[in-house]
Parts: structure tokens; sequence; C-alpha cells
């Protein structure tokens, strides 16, 4: 059996507490060795650390690391364990700017090592199908709604709503991982109105009209105030009926049936940064953050309420 590849985690949110690490512990490619955060005591029977340069110098030997840290302080750590010669999975959005992570695309392509841009939404079980589908299809329209609520999915995370922390893009940038793989032609921005809390310096809501290189009309519903059932849908109709995937991708309604599994997108990420890390290869798709750029940089403001958590 090859060995683990031994990584370490830095960043112990939410979302590596509820998705990383029990992902690790089912896949044998890889081996948590040690976790990093400058708060808190790390995992049971794992050395932990402060920071990637306390466990560079006094820790275990790794191989890699995952990024789950806020966007806003990932560059500097990536730039580090690149550095190192560590492969480097980036939790998304993999930075806080374009620029960052293009420039570590050219650090990954000195040091020889893995970056892994992950885009976990394009895992779920019904994205590669409806791809398949849609692929010889006549597109008419796009209808994506993203509604889903904050206090649930982000509690206290002062971070996602400062400059950099995306706001609803957070989740909106799922969707729009999703729409970017499964459409067979590339899709731009047109116009863009996002909803700022007087007191917050990121949207807490959106809409959003792009349209494919065809001309097929795309709109996009964004909204972190969502209370009751949470809705993540997106609607392509063709000149061969309509494609649904609903649940965030999960579930695919197509016209002769529908399609539904487990969630498998941790699962689908982690066998994709091993294969990577195997042939020594990165992946890096900016495409759903490049549209959010394009959202902030075209967009029209407006100032709504002020929201607390």
């Amino acid at each position: 059996m090859p060995t683990p590849i031994r990584i370490a985690i830095v960043g112990l949110g939410k979302i590596a507490r509820d998705q990383h690490i029990p992902v690790i512990a089912r896949n044998s490619d890889f081996q948590l060795v040690a976790t990093v955060s400058p708060r808190g005591d790390g995992i049971d029977a794992k050395p932990h650390y402060r920071s990637l340069a306390a466990l560079l110098a006094e820790g275990p030997k790794i191989d890699a690391v995952a990024l789950c840290t806020p966007p806003q302080v990932r560059y500097e750590i990536a730039a580090e364990a690149l550095g190192h010669g560590l492969h480097v999975f980036l939790e998304k959005p993999p930075g806080a700017t374009l620029s960052e992570v293009v420039a570590l695309e050219d650090v990954a392509s000195t040091s020889g090592a893995t970056l892994f841009a992950s885009w976990h939404s394009r895992y779920a079980a019904g994205v590669e199908p409806a791809r398949a589908w849609l692929k010889d299809r006549r597109i008419d329209a796009v209808t994506i709604t993203w509604r889903e609520d904050v206090r649930i999915w982000h509690p206290g995370q002062a971070w996602i709503w400062e400059a950099g922390g995306l706001g609803v893009f957070d989740p909106g940038v799922n969707a729009l991982s999703i729409v970017t793989r499964i459409l067979p032609r590339p899709v731009f921005l047109q116009t863009a109105t996002l909803s700022y809390p007087a007191n917050r310096a990121a949207p807490i809501a959106a809409e959003l009209k792009l349209r494919d290189t065809a001309g097929s009309p795309i709109v996009m519903d964004l909204d972190w105030r969502q209370t009751g059932p949470q809705t993540w849908d997106i609607v392509v109709e063709t000149d061969a009926g309509i494609c649904k995937l609903s649940l965030g991708g999960s579930v695919l309604d197509l016209p002769s049936g529908t399609t539904k599994d487990d969630d498998v997108e941790y699962t689908g990420l982690y066998a994709r940064f091993a294969d990577l890390i195997a042939r020594r290869a990165s992946d890096v798709d900016l495409a759903p953050l490049r549209l959010v750029a394009d959202a902030v940089l075209r967009g029209d403001r407006k100032t709504v309420e002020a929201f607390e958590d």
C-alpha cells in the first residue's frame, strides 16, 4: 500500500470540523498528522500549533496542507507552504483577490508542488451528469436561486462581513462554480445590484444578469436573509426540456427522471487532490471568482437595513 500523504489542516473553523477532518479520516490516501490555529486547542490526539511556521520548525513532517482559514489571510500561509514544497489545498474561495491566487500559481509552478483551488459544489452528485446532458443542447435560459440563512451557515463569523470576505457571494460562488462547470459556453456578467447592510462591508443580497457567449440569458438571485427551507436551485431551459439541479446539486431532474445521491462533495475533492499530487499537477480554475469580482466591479450598490447576527 502506498505511503499516505501526511497532511495538516490550517484553520479549525466550522468547515474544517464538519467536512475536512471526517473526510480525511475516511480516505486512505491521507493521514492527518497536525492542526494549526492561533486559537483553541486543536483536536484530540493530534499535535497542534499556533502557526504554520511553528509546525514546520517543531512538528512532524508533512507533505501537504489544507487551508481552511478566512480568505483574507490565506495568501501568506499558502506561499509559505508552497515555498517549502508542500502541496496546498485551498478551501473556497481560493483567495481574497484574483491577483494573489494567480501569484500562488507562479509559486507552485516554481516549487513543483500541487496547488488545488477547490470548488466543493462541483462535486455534488448531479453536476457531472448535468454537464454531460447539457453538452450538445441549445441553452435558452438559466435561472439561479440561491437563498439561505446566514445565521445557520455562518454563525458569528465576523470575517465574512469584512472586505474580502465575500458576504452573500460566499455561498453564491458555489452556484457560480456549478454554472461555469455545466454550461457548454463561457459566461460573463452584464449587470448586478448588490445590497449592503448599513453596518457591513460585504453584501447580504445580490441580483445578477449574465449571459453566455451565444447570448443565452442567465439570472441569479442571491439572498442571505432566507428563513425556513433553504433554496439552492439552478434551472436550465433547453431545446430538449428542463434540466434542474436542486439542493446544491445533489438532486438532478431531467426529462427522463430524477436522480439523487448522498453528499459526496468533499470525498470527491480529496480524491481529486490525491490524484493531482500523484501527477505533480495543479488545478486552479478562477472562473467562479472572476464573476464575483466582475459583479463587485460593475454592480450598482444599494444600502439596506443594518444586519446583526
